[in-house]
Protein backbone atom coordinates (compact mmCIF):
# COMPACT_ATOMS: atom_id res chain seq x y z
CA UNK A 1 0.00 0.00 0.00
CA UNK A 2 0.85 3.37 -0.29
CA UNK A 3 3.24 4.92 2.49
CA UNK A 4 4.82 1.28 3.12
CA UNK A 5 8.60 1.59 2.75
CA UNK A 6 10.44 -1.45 0.43
CA UNK A 7 12.31 -3.85 2.99
CA UNK A 8 15.55 -3.15 1.55
CA UNK A 9 15.25 1.11 2.14
CA UNK A 10 17.89 1.27 5.19
CA UNK A 11 16.20 4.20 6.02
CA UNK A 12 13.03 2.76 7.09
CA UNK A 13 14.92 0.60 9.45
CA UNK A 14 12.79 -3.04 9.57
CA UNK A 15 13.42 -4.98 12.78
CA UNK A 16 13.84 -8.49 12.31
CA UNK A 17 12.25 -11.11 14.56
CA UNK A 18 14.80 -14.18 15.42
CA UNK A 19 13.18 -15.97 12.97
CA UNK A 20 13.65 -13.29 10.63
CA UNK A 21 17.59 -13.13 11.34
CA UNK A 22 18.02 -16.90 11.16
CA UNK A 23 16.28 -16.65 7.87
CA UNK A 24 18.30 -13.90 6.87
CA UNK A 25 21.74 -15.77 7.50
CA UNK A 26 20.37 -18.86 5.78
CA UNK A 27 19.86 -16.97 2.90
CA UNK A 28 23.46 -15.17 2.99
CA UNK A 29 24.73 -18.83 3.55
CA UNK A 30 22.82 -19.87 0.24
CA UNK A 31 24.17 -16.84 -1.30
CA UNK A 32 27.40 -17.87 -0.83
CA UNK A 33 28.79 -16.33 2.37
CA UNK A 34 30.42 -18.91 4.82
CA UNK A 35 28.67 -18.96 8.37
CA UNK A 36 32.14 -18.51 9.40
CA UNK A 37 33.01 -15.32 7.20
CA UNK A 38 29.40 -13.96 9.34
CA UNK A 39 30.97 -15.27 12.73
CA UNK A 40 34.21 -13.54 12.00
CA UNK A 41 32.64 -10.02 10.89
CA UNK A 42 30.33 -10.15 13.69
CA UNK A 43 33.15 -10.64 16.25
CA UNK A 44 35.63 -8.09 14.43
CA UNK A 45 32.54 -5.35 15.02
CA UNK A 46 32.44 -6.43 18.89
CA UNK A 47 36.23 -5.78 19.05
CA UNK A 48 35.81 -2.74 17.33
CA UNK A 49 33.05 -1.23 19.93
CA UNK A 50 35.17 -2.35 23.12
CA UNK A 51 38.60 -0.98 21.68
CA UNK A 52 36.43 2.64 20.68
CA UNK A 53 34.82 2.78 23.90
CA UNK A 54 37.39 1.52 26.26
CA UNK A 55 40.55 2.25 27.43
CA UNK A 56 42.29 -1.24 27.09
CA UNK A 57 42.36 -3.12 30.16
CA UNK A 58 41.97 -6.44 31.47
CA UNK A 59 38.66 -8.43 29.97
CA UNK A 60 36.61 -11.77 30.37
CA UNK A 61 35.05 -12.51 27.60
CA UNK A 62 31.80 -15.30 28.30
CA UNK A 63 31.33 -17.66 26.08
CA UNK A 64 28.25 -20.04 25.17
CA UNK A 65 28.40 -23.47 23.11
CA UNK A 66 26.30 -22.13 20.30
CA UNK A 67 26.72 -19.45 17.66
CA UNK A 68 26.67 -16.50 20.08
CA UNK A 69 29.67 -18.32 22.12
CA UNK A 70 31.75 -18.79 18.41
CA UNK A 71 31.12 -14.44 18.17
CA UNK A 72 32.27 -14.34 21.59
CA UNK A 73 35.72 -16.42 21.14
CA UNK A 74 36.39 -14.34 17.47
CA UNK A 75 36.45 -11.28 19.24
CA UNK A 76 38.80 -12.43 22.13
CA UNK A 77 41.21 -13.34 19.69
CA UNK A 78 41.25 -9.84 17.81
CA UNK A 79 41.21 -8.09 21.28
CA UNK A 80 44.69 -10.39 22.20
CA UNK A 81 45.92 -9.54 18.86
CA UNK A 82 45.33 -5.86 19.86
CA UNK A 83 47.34 -6.03 23.01
CA UNK A 84 44.20 -6.30 25.42
CA UNK A 85 44.57 -8.97 28.65
CA UNK A 86 41.67 -11.34 27.79
CA UNK A 87 40.76 -14.43 29.56
CA UNK A 88 38.00 -16.75 28.06
CA UNK A 89 34.93 -18.58 30.19
CA UNK A 90 33.25 -21.17 28.38
CA UNK A 91 29.65 -22.50 29.35
CA UNK A 92 31.07 -25.89 27.27
CA UNK A 93 32.33 -26.43 23.67
CA UNK A 94 30.59 -26.32 21.14
CA UNK A 95 29.85 -28.76 19.08
CA UNK A 96 32.27 -30.14 16.58
CA UNK A 97 31.94 -29.37 13.03
CA UNK A 98 29.71 -25.73 13.79
CA UNK A 99 31.25 -22.36 12.96
CA UNK A 100 31.72 -21.77 16.81
CA UNK A 101 33.87 -25.02 17.13
CA UNK A 102 36.18 -23.06 14.84
CA UNK A 103 36.11 -19.88 16.42
CA UNK A 104 36.99 -21.72 19.78
CA UNK A 105 40.23 -23.70 17.46
CA UNK A 106 41.56 -20.55 16.46
CA UNK A 107 41.44 -18.81 20.10
CA UNK A 108 45.44 -18.98 21.02
CA UNK A 109 44.87 -18.77 24.23
CA UNK A 110 43.10 -21.52 27.49
CA UNK A 111 39.44 -21.56 28.13
CA UNK A 112 38.13 -21.35 31.58
CA UNK A 113 35.11 -23.03 33.11
CA UNK A 114 33.13 -20.50 33.55
CA UNK A 115 33.44 -18.84 37.49
CA UNK A 116 32.81 -16.01 39.53
CA UNK A 117 35.94 -15.86 40.81
CA UNK A 118 36.93 -14.53 37.60
CA UNK A 119 35.17 -11.32 37.75
CA UNK A 120 37.44 -9.97 40.88
CA UNK A 121 40.14 -8.47 38.03
CA UNK A 122 38.28 -8.28 35.21
CA UNK A 123 36.32 -4.93 35.02
CA UNK A 124 35.04 -5.51 31.64
CA UNK A 125 32.96 -8.70 30.61
CA UNK A 126 31.91 -9.29 27.06
CA UNK A 127 28.66 -11.41 27.36
CA UNK A 128 28.38 -14.01 24.37
CA UNK A 129 26.39 -16.25 26.42
CA UNK A 130 23.22 -16.23 25.25
CA UNK A 131 21.54 -15.06 21.52
CA UNK A 132 18.34 -13.65 20.76
CA UNK A 133 16.49 -16.93 21.09
CA UNK A 134 16.91 -17.94 24.08
CA UNK A 135 14.55 -20.47 24.93
CA UNK A 136 14.34 -20.90 28.69
CA UNK A 137 15.77 -18.93 31.41
CA UNK A 138 19.92 -19.18 32.34
CA UNK A 139 20.35 -21.00 35.41
CA UNK A 140 23.30 -22.59 37.52
CA UNK A 141 26.38 -21.08 36.82
CA UNK A 142 25.09 -18.75 34.05
CA UNK A 143 22.07 -17.24 36.11
CA UNK A 144 25.25 -16.60 39.14
CA UNK A 145 27.63 -14.86 37.13
CA UNK A 146 24.86 -12.66 35.07
CA UNK A 147 23.92 -12.15 38.81
CA UNK A 148 27.13 -11.02 39.94
CA UNK A 149 27.99 -9.09 37.55
CA UNK A 150 24.96 -6.75 37.99
CA UNK A 151 25.93 -6.63 41.84
CA UNK A 152 29.08 -5.22 41.35
CA UNK A 153 28.16 -3.32 38.43
CA UNK A 154 30.76 -4.12 36.33
CA UNK A 155 31.11 -2.58 32.89
CA UNK A 156 29.30 -5.16 30.23
CA UNK A 157 29.26 -5.42 26.42
CA UNK A 158 26.33 -7.81 25.29
CA UNK A 159 26.83 -9.68 21.96
CA UNK A 160 23.46 -9.82 20.03
CA UNK A 161 21.55 -8.86 23.05
CA UNK A 162 22.10 -9.11 26.75
CA UNK A 163 21.81 -12.68 27.17
CA UNK A 164 18.65 -13.69 28.71
CA UNK A 165 16.74 -10.90 26.95
CA UNK A 166 14.26 -12.11 24.19
CA UNK A 167 15.08 -10.85 20.39
CA UNK A 168 11.05 -10.46 20.02
CA UNK A 169 10.15 -9.14 22.98
CA UNK A 170 12.23 -7.64 24.64
CA UNK A 171 11.38 -9.29 28.14
CA UNK A 172 13.88 -11.00 30.68
CA UNK A 173 13.73 -14.54 31.14
CA UNK A 174 14.90 -14.92 35.01
CA UNK A 175 17.64 -12.46 34.51
CA UNK A 176 19.60 -10.11 32.15
CA UNK A 177 23.15 -8.62 32.57
CA UNK A 178 22.82 -4.65 32.75
CA UNK A 179 24.69 -4.22 29.70
CA UNK A 180 26.83 -0.81 28.83
CA UNK A 181 26.71 -1.42 25.05
CA UNK A 182 25.30 -4.09 23.04
CA UNK A 183 26.64 -4.86 19.70
CA UNK A 184 24.10 -6.56 17.22
CA UNK A 185 23.88 -7.50 13.72
CA UNK A 186 22.46 -6.76 10.18
CA UNK A 187 18.77 -5.17 11.53
CA UNK A 188 17.71 -4.48 15.02
CA UNK A 189 15.58 -6.61 16.61
CA UNK A 190 12.04 -5.55 18.62
CA UNK A 191 13.69 -6.62 22.04
CA UNK A 192 16.34 -3.64 21.35
CA UNK A 193 13.68 -1.10 21.54
CA UNK A 194 10.88 -3.11 23.73
CA UNK A 195 11.38 -2.75 27.36
CA UNK A 196 12.72 -3.86 29.85
CA UNK A 197 15.45 -5.01 27.44
CA UNK A 198 16.12 -1.63 25.67
CA UNK A 199 17.27 -0.70 29.01
CA UNK A 200 19.44 -3.50 29.78
CA UNK A 201 21.05 -3.21 26.10
CA UNK A 202 22.81 0.31 26.96
CA UNK A 203 23.54 1.51 23.44
CA UNK A 204 23.02 -0.64 20.49
CA UNK A 205 25.68 -0.81 18.20
CA UNK A 206 24.24 -2.05 14.65
CA UNK A 207 27.18 -4.09 12.57
CA UNK A 208 27.16 -4.83 8.69
CA UNK A 209 28.37 -8.13 8.76
CA UNK A 210 28.34 -8.70 4.94
CA UNK A 211 24.55 -10.15 5.04
CA UNK A 212 23.00 -8.50 1.65
CA UNK A 213 20.55 -5.99 1.83
CA UNK A 214 18.56 -8.25 -0.73
CA UNK A 215 17.34 -10.63 1.73
CA UNK A 216 15.07 -8.68 3.12
CA UNK A 217 13.12 -8.75 -0.40
CA UNK A 218 12.61 -12.61 1.05
CA UNK A 219 11.90 -11.93 4.30
CA UNK A 220 9.37 -9.50 3.78
CA UNK A 221 9.71 -7.78 7.91
CA UNK A 222 6.80 -6.55 8.99
CA UNK A 223 8.06 -4.43 11.81
CA UNK A 224 10.04 -1.41 11.79
CA UNK A 225 11.72 1.28 13.91
CA UNK A 226 9.40 4.21 13.69
CA UNK A 227 11.11 6.98 11.55
CA UNK A 228 9.58 9.90 9.44
CA UNK A 229 11.15 7.66 6.55
CA UNK A 230 7.65 5.20 6.83
CA UNK A 231 5.14 8.13 6.78
CA UNK A 232 6.59 11.84 5.54
CA UNK A 233 5.32 11.63 2.24
CA UNK A 234 1.44 10.42 3.47
CA UNK A 235 1.68 14.29 5.74
CA UNK A 236 -0.41 16.22 4.17
CA UNK A 237 1.45 19.57 3.30
CA UNK A 238 -0.38 23.14 3.06
CA UNK A 239 -1.44 23.95 -0.85
CA UNK A 240 -1.80 28.20 -2.29
CA UNK A 241 -5.38 26.68 -3.04
CA UNK A 242 -6.15 25.32 0.62
CA UNK A 243 -9.20 26.25 2.72
CA UNK A 244 -9.89 25.68 6.47
CA UNK A 245 -12.02 22.52 5.71
CA UNK A 246 -9.65 21.03 2.71
CA UNK A 247 -6.97 20.92 5.76
CA UNK A 248 -9.57 19.02 7.90
CA UNK A 249 -12.24 19.43 10.16
CA UNK A 250 -11.83 17.94 13.70
CA UNK A 251 -14.33 17.12 15.89
CA UNK A 252 -13.52 16.60 19.82
CA UNK A 253 -15.91 14.91 21.95
CA UNK A 254 -15.00 15.92 25.61
CA UNK A 255 -16.47 15.97 28.91
CA UNK A 256 -17.93 18.49 30.99
CA UNK A 257 -16.70 18.01 34.59
CA UNK A 258 -12.99 17.82 33.74
CA UNK A 259 -12.26 20.27 30.59
CA UNK A 260 -8.54 19.68 30.78
CA UNK A 261 -8.15 16.71 28.33
CA UNK A 262 -10.41 18.44 25.98
CA UNK A 263 -8.84 21.72 25.90
CA UNK A 264 -5.15 19.84 25.24
CA UNK A 265 -6.64 17.47 22.85
CA UNK A 266 -8.12 20.48 21.26
CA UNK A 267 -4.54 23.05 20.91
CA UNK A 268 -2.73 19.66 19.93
CA UNK A 269 -5.08 19.19 17.10
CA UNK A 270 -4.79 23.30 15.77
CA UNK A 271 -1.15 23.31 16.60
CA UNK A 272 -0.81 19.68 14.38
CA UNK A 273 -2.59 21.85 11.48
CA UNK A 274 -6.24 21.24 11.43
CA UNK A 275 -8.12 23.90 9.27
CA UNK A 276 -10.60 23.56 12.41
CA UNK A 277 -11.24 22.02 15.67
CA UNK A 278 -14.55 21.63 16.92
CA UNK A 279 -15.47 20.68 20.68
CA UNK A 280 -18.83 19.03 21.66
CA UNK A 281 -19.32 19.16 25.20
CA UNK A 282 -22.11 19.52 27.86
CA UNK A 283 -23.64 23.07 28.05
CA UNK A 284 -22.24 24.15 31.29
CA UNK A 285 -18.81 23.58 29.95
CA UNK A 286 -18.59 25.23 26.72
CA UNK A 287 -18.00 28.92 28.76
CA UNK A 288 -14.29 27.32 29.56
CA UNK A 289 -13.83 25.73 26.48
CA UNK A 290 -14.55 29.54 25.00
CA UNK A 291 -12.67 31.48 26.71
CA UNK A 292 -9.62 29.07 26.65
CA UNK A 293 -8.90 29.21 22.96
CA UNK A 294 -10.63 31.92 21.21
CA UNK A 295 -9.96 29.84 17.69
CA UNK A 296 -11.61 26.94 18.75
CA UNK A 297 -15.56 26.49 17.83
CA UNK A 298 -17.72 25.03 20.79
CA UNK A 299 -20.60 23.19 20.41
CA UNK A 300 -23.57 21.97 22.59
CA UNK A 301 -22.93 17.55 22.87
CA UNK A 302 -24.98 16.28 20.35
CA UNK A 303 -27.23 13.23 21.07
CA UNK A 304 -25.95 10.08 19.26
CA UNK A 305 -28.47 10.01 17.43
CA UNK A 306 -27.80 13.44 15.71
CA UNK A 307 -23.80 12.80 15.52
CA UNK A 308 -24.08 12.09 11.74
CA UNK A 309 -26.45 14.69 10.84
CA UNK A 310 -23.98 17.42 12.80
CA UNK A 311 -20.39 15.49 11.05
CA UNK A 312 -21.84 15.87 7.44
CA UNK A 313 -23.58 19.31 8.09
CA UNK A 314 -19.97 20.87 9.86
CA UNK A 315 -18.25 18.98 6.99
CA UNK A 316 -16.23 17.34 9.47
CA UNK A 317 -13.63 14.53 8.49
CA UNK A 318 -12.64 12.96 11.50
CA UNK A 319 -13.47 12.82 15.33
CA UNK A 320 -11.91 12.09 18.03
CA UNK A 321 -13.64 10.69 21.27
CA UNK A 322 -13.10 10.18 25.07
CA UNK A 323 -11.05 12.63 26.42
CA UNK A 324 -12.28 13.66 29.84
CA UNK A 325 -16.27 12.63 28.91
CA UNK A 326 -16.74 10.15 31.69
CA UNK A 327 -16.95 6.51 31.46
CA UNK A 328 -20.40 4.66 30.70
CA UNK A 329 -23.26 4.38 28.59
CA UNK A 330 -23.16 8.07 27.49
CA UNK A 331 -19.98 8.13 25.93
CA UNK A 332 -20.63 4.33 24.63
CA UNK A 333 -23.06 5.66 22.63
CA UNK A 334 -21.24 8.30 21.42
CA UNK A 335 -18.37 6.71 20.29
CA UNK A 336 -20.72 3.84 18.56
CA UNK A 337 -22.78 6.63 16.70
CA UNK A 338 -19.08 8.77 15.65
CA UNK A 339 -18.05 4.96 14.14
CA UNK A 340 -21.39 4.90 12.47
CA UNK A 341 -20.57 7.55 10.27
CA UNK A 342 -17.81 5.70 8.82
CA UNK A 343 -15.09 8.48 9.20
CA UNK A 344 -12.16 8.53 10.49
CA UNK A 345 -12.33 8.17 14.31
CA UNK A 346 -10.13 7.80 17.14
CA UNK A 347 -11.24 6.50 20.84
CA UNK A 348 -9.13 7.86 23.95
CA UNK A 349 -9.21 7.71 27.89
CA UNK A 350 -12.67 7.19 29.11
CA UNK A 351 -14.10 5.78 25.41
CA UNK A 352 -12.02 3.35 25.94
CA UNK A 353 -12.64 2.39 29.41
CA UNK A 354 -16.09 2.79 28.86
CA UNK A 355 -16.22 -0.64 26.47
CA UNK A 356 -14.16 -2.35 29.24
CA UNK A 357 -15.68 -6.17 29.16
CA UNK A 358 -17.26 -5.21 25.75
CA UNK A 359 -14.84 -4.93 23.25
CA UNK A 360 -16.76 -7.44 21.13
CA UNK A 361 -19.14 -4.35 20.94
CA UNK A 362 -16.57 -1.94 19.70
CA UNK A 363 -14.94 -4.46 17.25
CA UNK A 364 -18.51 -4.84 15.75
CA UNK A 365 -19.16 -0.97 15.00
CA UNK A 366 -15.94 -0.50 13.24
CA UNK A 367 -17.04 1.16 9.92
CA UNK A 368 -14.30 3.27 8.66
CA UNK A 369 -10.69 4.08 9.68
CA UNK A 370 -10.40 3.93 13.70
CA UNK A 371 -7.54 4.29 15.85
CA UNK A 372 -7.45 3.36 19.93
CA UNK A 373 -4.34 5.28 21.82
CA UNK A 374 -4.99 3.18 25.31
CA UNK A 375 -2.02 2.99 28.18
CA UNK A 376 -1.06 0.06 30.20
CA UNK A 377 -4.54 0.15 31.91
CA UNK A 378 -7.12 0.91 29.45
CA UNK A 379 -5.44 -1.67 27.00
CA UNK A 380 -6.03 -4.07 30.17
CA UNK A 381 -9.45 -3.48 30.54
CA UNK A 382 -9.98 -4.19 26.88
CA UNK A 383 -8.06 -6.95 26.60
CA UNK A 384 -7.82 -8.32 29.66
CA UNK A 385 -6.80 -12.10 28.20
CA UNK A 386 -3.89 -10.28 26.40
CA UNK A 387 -1.63 -10.12 29.71
CA UNK A 388 2.40 -9.05 29.69
CA UNK A 389 3.59 -12.71 29.90
CA UNK A 390 2.76 -12.46 25.96
CA UNK A 391 5.24 -9.32 25.34
CA UNK A 392 3.86 -6.08 24.19
CA UNK A 393 4.78 -6.45 20.03
CA UNK A 394 2.17 -9.82 20.16
CA UNK A 395 -0.02 -8.49 22.44
CA UNK A 396 -0.89 -5.21 20.00
CA UNK A 397 -1.02 -6.74 16.88
CA UNK A 398 -3.33 -9.66 18.74
CA UNK A 399 -5.37 -6.74 19.87
CA UNK A 400 -5.52 -4.96 16.46
CA UNK A 401 -6.61 -7.82 14.54
CA UNK A 402 -9.11 -8.72 17.24
CA UNK A 403 -10.47 -5.25 16.59
CA UNK A 404 -10.37 -4.75 13.13
CA UNK A 405 -8.57 -1.35 13.80
CA UNK A 406 -5.08 0.32 14.35
CA UNK A 407 -4.17 0.11 17.85
CA UNK A 408 -1.24 2.38 19.65
CA UNK A 409 -0.56 1.45 22.85
CA UNK A 410 1.54 4.19 24.94
CA UNK A 411 4.33 4.37 26.79
CA UNK A 412 8.17 4.63 26.54
CA UNK A 413 8.39 1.75 23.79
CA UNK A 414 5.11 2.75 22.38
CA UNK A 415 4.01 0.20 19.70
CA UNK A 416 1.62 0.92 17.30
CA UNK A 417 -0.36 -2.03 14.94
CA UNK A 418 -2.28 -2.30 12.50
CA UNK A 419 -4.69 -5.38 11.78
CA UNK A 420 -3.02 -6.83 8.74
CA UNK A 421 -0.01 -7.58 11.06
CA UNK A 422 2.62 -4.23 10.32
CA UNK A 423 3.80 -2.82 13.31
CA UNK A 424 6.23 -0.10 14.73
CA UNK A 425 8.14 0.20 17.90
CA UNK A 426 8.77 4.14 18.62
CA UNK A 427 11.92 4.71 20.85
CA UNK A 428 12.09 8.59 20.59
CA UNK A 429 9.95 9.67 23.75
CA UNK A 430 12.11 11.09 26.34
CA UNK A 431 11.01 10.15 29.73
CA UNK A 432 10.04 13.72 30.62
CA UNK A 433 6.77 12.96 28.66
CA UNK A 434 5.19 10.70 31.63
CA UNK A 435 3.81 14.12 33.06
CA UNK A 436 -0.46 14.14 33.17
CA UNK A 437 -2.24 15.37 30.07
CA UNK A 438 0.20 14.16 27.76
CA UNK A 439 -1.34 11.35 26.03
CA UNK A 440 -4.48 14.03 25.47
CA UNK A 441 -2.22 15.78 22.86
CA UNK A 442 -0.70 12.82 21.17
CA UNK A 443 -4.97 12.11 20.62
CA UNK A 444 -4.89 15.92 19.51
CA UNK A 445 -1.80 14.99 16.53
CA UNK A 446 -3.38 11.91 15.28
CA UNK A 447 -6.86 13.13 15.44
CA UNK A 448 -5.73 16.18 13.43
CA UNK A 449 -3.42 13.78 11.05
CA UNK A 450 -6.87 11.57 10.77
CA UNK A 451 -8.83 14.50 9.67
CA UNK A 452 -6.65 15.17 6.87
CA UNK A 453 -7.30 11.74 5.41
CA UNK A 454 -3.89 10.08 6.57
CA UNK A 455 -4.53 5.96 6.93
CA UNK A 456 -4.40 4.95 10.69
CA UNK A 457 -1.64 3.34 10.37
CA UNK A 458 0.88 6.51 9.35
CA UNK A 459 -1.63 8.61 11.28
CA UNK A 460 -0.78 6.97 14.32
CA UNK A 461 3.08 6.04 13.71
CA UNK A 462 3.70 9.77 12.65
CA UNK A 463 1.76 11.55 16.16
CA UNK A 464 3.86 8.95 18.15
CA UNK A 465 7.04 10.40 16.57
CA UNK A 466 5.90 13.92 16.64
CA UNK A 467 4.92 13.81 20.18
CA UNK A 468 8.36 12.24 21.20
CA UNK A 469 10.17 15.17 19.65
CA UNK A 470 8.36 17.60 20.64
CA UNK A 471 9.21 16.23 24.40
CA UNK A 472 12.46 15.96 23.22
CA UNK A 473 12.17 19.33 22.15
CA UNK A 474 11.13 20.87 25.37
CA UNK A 475 13.64 18.61 27.45
CA UNK A 476 13.10 18.94 31.53
CA UNK A 477 10.16 20.48 33.13
CA UNK A 478 8.15 19.16 30.88
CA UNK A 479 4.08 19.73 31.02
CA UNK A 480 1.87 18.81 28.52
CA UNK A 481 0.90 22.51 27.63
CA UNK A 482 4.37 22.85 26.05
CA UNK A 483 3.92 20.22 23.31
CA UNK A 484 1.58 21.68 21.31
CA UNK A 485 3.63 24.97 20.73
CA UNK A 486 6.92 22.83 19.35
CA UNK A 487 4.75 21.38 17.07
CA UNK A 488 4.88 23.77 14.19
CA UNK A 489 8.48 23.79 13.94
CA UNK A 490 8.84 19.99 13.66
CA UNK A 491 6.18 19.68 11.27
CA UNK A 492 8.46 22.59 9.05
CA UNK A 493 11.34 20.27 9.35
CA UNK A 494 9.32 17.69 8.50
CA UNK A 495 8.30 18.95 5.33
CA UNK A 496 11.70 20.64 3.79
Amino acid sequence: MAGTPSPTDRNASPLLSNDEMREADRLAIAAGISGYALMEAAGQAVARVVIANWGRRPVLVLCGPGNNGGDGYVAATHLRNAGWSVVVAALGAPKSGTDAAVAATRWPGIVAPVDLSLLAERPLVIDALFGAGLARPPDGVARAIIDEINRLGLDCVGVDVPSGVDGDSGQVLGAAPRCRATVTFFRLKPGHLLLPGRALAGSVHLADIGIPAAVLERIQPRCWRNDPALWRDQLRRPRLEDHKYTRGHLLVIAGGAMTGAGRLVARAARRAGAGMVSLAAPAEALPIYAADQPGLITLALPKPSDLAALMQGRRMSACVVGPGSGVGEGTRDLALAALATGRSCLADADALTSFAGKVEVLAAAVRGPFLITPHEGEFNRLFPDLGAGLGKLARVRTAAARLGAVVLFKGADSVVAAPDGRAVVNDNAPPDLASAGTGDVLAGIAGTLLAQGMPAFEAAAAAVWLHGAAGSAVGRGLIAEDLPEELPNLLKKLES
